[in-house]
């Protein structure tokens, strides 16, 4: 179905980055980056103009027009650093880098390089990436074609503060052996990389400023933890996806105690990787999801008394053992997704009165069971998808009223059980992906004049019942796949000014109308009106859209030819579409 449906109906819980077991997808673009504000566009940088637009700042339209003339000049280095970093990233952000062009960034003093997946890069770009020096700070080449002579020119780069070489398989054991004399490094991630091995571990052994390591998914480093006892600054590791690991490996990790986060989901730990943990008494953060583990280990855990954020999903665990939970009084974050709990688990989840998170998706819980969840009030996330919760059920926690996220999708929760949600007015999401939720289930909804994203995948939704979608006056997400609109519902919608992202997909009998009447919608950022009738000719009401990042019309009468001549001439920040 490509970009055509957005969620599948076993599909996997998806969570945050630090705290979901799996990574977002299984390809290059799951990584972590170096997170920086990289934005020229910022509003800061903007003055409001007499007829309410906003101007950009003086530096802002320097920084384009060299951008637009980039081609012209042999070098950058006398510019000011700064300039010179915002040349750069905007040309990056615009995809208009290559090899010949960054030849003029030589000797620049660039702060930050992020190059993570990047098309071409190779040791050729390393040499001018190294001769930076000692500015460069942080550097992403995700993705790559690095070997190890590329990894051997950042040596003279002894500052650097953080290295990202995620899905890189080019370079050897041998190559790691570069990176150990960057002792300012702090952060180091290398995910799926067959070439991290245990001898090769033996490099991070000197970077004694690492605070955050990740080898997600390398699928060879059993036995090479030996290497990382003297990292006594590590506080974050992540090795979820490597079935390599074994309790064995848990032993040498359990002498790193200053370590905070730790991510060992999809591993072969069992409950006895798991008792070595206890001395970790600064832990905060702990991922088994997917573990061979039973309830037994939940007496282990319960010792790590500071612990604010445990994953639990998928574990196969049952009601055995869970009485340990009870102990947890710091968490705020708990996921149990997945799991043949019931509702006699939850009682003791009756004192964690800090949770703030708590995924219960595909459990075997029904609306007795949430009457042990009225107590927990400081809860913003609720996550009931896949169980047997109906109309009864919401009203122990119709009371919640810190909910921001509210997950119901797949559950027996008619129209009528809407109306026990209109007490949570700082509802921000709320997910009814369920074919029981008609037009009228709409109405019910009204006082919740907060959401920011609705999603209303699968539901009963016709051009009718679009127009209760008005008085969600700051709704920014708004999906309704296959929900039967025309253009007529869309009339509707595009009232929603607000909206940076928006799903129309699968709505056959939408037309170059519909993009006639969005064509007002100029905060889009995002948007998907695939399996319709729209045709190239509707292609030109999308030009005011000037914001538009993303967009997706598969299974549509377009061309990409037609796609591209409007990213060119009209839709400058479009980096995204399909088909492509």
């Amino acid at each position: 179905m490509g970009g055509i449906c957005s969620r599948k109906r076993d599909q996997h819980v998806v969570e945050d980055d630090l705290h979901r077991g799996i990574s977002g997808r299984y390809c290059r673009s799951g990584s972590i980056k170096w997170s920086r504000s990289r934005s020229l566009r910022s509003k800061s940088n903007q003055c409001q103009c007499p007829g309410g637009g906003t101007c950009p700042s003086l530096m802002d339209l320097c920084i384009n027009r060299i951008r637009e003339d980039f081609h012209k000049y042999e070098s950058f280095s006398i510019l000011p650093r700064d300039i010179s970093q915002q040349i750069f990233n905007e040309l990056v952000d615009s995809h208009c880098l290559t090899e010949a062009s960054l030849e003029a960034f030589r000797d620049c003093a660039l702060q930050d390089i992020d190059l993570g997946e990047y098309s071409g890069v190779d040791d050729n770009w390393m040499d001018v990436i190294s001769s930076q020096g000692l500015s460069l700070l942080s550097v992403d080449v995700s993705g790559s074609q690095v070997t190890d002579n590329g990894l051997r020119l950042l040596k003279d780069c002894s500052n650097l503060q953080a290295l990202t070489l995620n899905y890189c398989d080019q370079f050897s054991e041998y190559g790691l052996k570069h990176i150990s004399g960057l002792s300012n490094l702090d952060s180091l991630s290398i995910r799926k990389s067959s070439s991290v091995k245990p001898d090769g571990m033996r490099a991070f052994s000197n970077l004694f400023n690492l605070e955050k390591l990740d080898l997600e998914r390398c699928s060879e480093i059993h036995g090479g933890f030996v290497h990382l006892k003297g990292l006594k600054k590590l506080e974050f590791l992540n090795i979820g996806c490597c079935k390599c690991v074994t309790d064995s490996d848990m032993k040498s990790i359990s002498e790193l105690i200053n370590l905070k986060e730790l991510h060992i989901s999809n591993s072969s730990i069992t409950d006895i990787g798991i008792s070595y943990l206890r001395g970790l008494e600064k832990l905060t953060t702990l991922n088994v999801e997917g573990c061979n583990i039973t309830g037994a280990c939940l007496e282990s855990i319960h010792a790590l008394a500071s612990l604010a954020c445990l994953n639990l999903s998928r574990c196969g665990l049952s009601n055995d053992g869970f009485e340990k939970i009870a102990g947890l009084k710091s968490l705020k974050r708990l996921s149990l997704a997945f799991n043949r709990i019931t509702d006699a688990s939850l009682v003791h989840l009756k004192g964690l009165t800090n949770l703030e998170y708590l995924n219960l998706d595909s459990c075997r819980i029904g609306d007795d069971g949430l009457a042990n969840l009225t107590g927990l009030t400081l809860l913003k996330s609720l996550v009931l998808s896949d169980t047997d919760i109906g109309n009864s059920g919401l009203r122990y926690i119709s009371g919640l009223n810190k909910l921001e996220d509210l997950n119901l999708s797949f559950t027996t929760v008619t129209d009528n059980g809407l109306k026990r949600l209109s007490r949570l007015t700082q509802l921000k999401s709320l997910n009814l992906d369920t074919r029981l939720i008609t037009d009228n289930g709409l109405s019910n909804l009204i006082g919740l004049s907060g959401l920011v994203t609705l999603d209303l995948f699968g539901a009963h939704i016709s051009d009718h019942g679009t127009a209760y979608l008005r008085s969600f006056k700051n709704l920014q997400s708004l999906e309704i796949c296959g929900g039967g609109l025309t253009d007529d519902g869309v009339k509707n919608i595009r009232e929603i000014v607000s909206l940076t992202q928006l799903n129309l997909s699968q709505n056959c009998n939408l037309t170059d109308k519909t993009l006639e009447l969005i064509s007002g919608m100029t905060a889009l950022r995002s948007l998907n009106v695939s399996n319709s009738r729209i045709t190239n000719g509707g292609l030109r009401y999308l030009k005011p859209l000037k914001n538009l990042r993303s967009l997706t019309l598969e299974s549509c009468k377009v061309t990409v030819s037609e796609i591209k001549k409007l990213q060119s001439t009209d839709l400058p920040n479009l980096i995204s579409f399909r088909p492509e």
